[in-house]
């Protein structure tokens, strides 16, 4: 009986650790999309068309690295592996809630952010775009509206996580043993 004890602490231990990790990773993507819609696109959309065209390809260009890409397939790989840990626990549904979110904003990066990215680095250099203006307005207002909503939902994902930790933090989130469960009468001692 201790022995079991201890193999389910060491297991909600590691399910712990786990959701943990997914809501740091969360976390960095979360705040990456927020900064972007708050301050960074603001801040660039007062640029001219050939600097705002130029600034986003060596951004988009930046953003392909292994810190970045740890980060946004872990919060992924982490909140699904965590959603598996925690079945059959109070938590389970509140992981399984951010991970369905985070798959919208993973989604929507995939489908849409990351085509019209590609579109702009196809436009070539800045300096030698025949119509400028024409390549930003293409561009501008579609990523930045999706940009918005990958900031959104994966802000609601990652209060998810960290309502799923605070539970499993108070024992809420661990499964409970047949023999303290009362709807399991005495069958549990069978």
């Amino acid at each position: 009986m201790r022995e079991n004890r201890v193999t389910n602490q060491r297991r909600q231990g590691s399910a712990g650790a786990v959701l943990g990790a997914a809501v740091v990773a969360m976390g960095l993507i979360s705040g990456t999309f927020y900064i972007f819609s708050c301050g960074v696109m603001p801040g660039l959309g007062r640029s001219d068309d050939r600097v705002f065209i130029e600034v986003m390809q060596n951004m988009n260009d930046a953003f392909n690295n292994p810190v970045f890409f740890a980060s946004f397939f872990g919060a992924l790989v982490l909140t699904a592996v965590s959603a598996w840990q925690l079945r059959g626990t109070s938590s389970y549904r509140w992981v399984l809630a951010a991970l369905v979110l985070y798959l919208v904003a993973f989604a929507v990066t995939s489908v849409v952010n990351v085509p019209l990215n590609e579109e702009l680095a196809d436009a070539g250099d800045p300096a030698k775009i025949a119509d400028p203006a024409a390549v930003r307005a293409r561009f501008e207002d579609a990523w930045l509206t999706w940009n918005v909503v990958r900031a959104l939902v994966s802000t609601v994902a990652i209060g998810l996580l960290a309502r799923a930790l605070v539970l499993l933090g108070r024992g809420n989130g661990a499964r409970q043993s047949a023999y303290l469960d009362p709807a399991a009468g005495s069958s549990a001692s069978r």
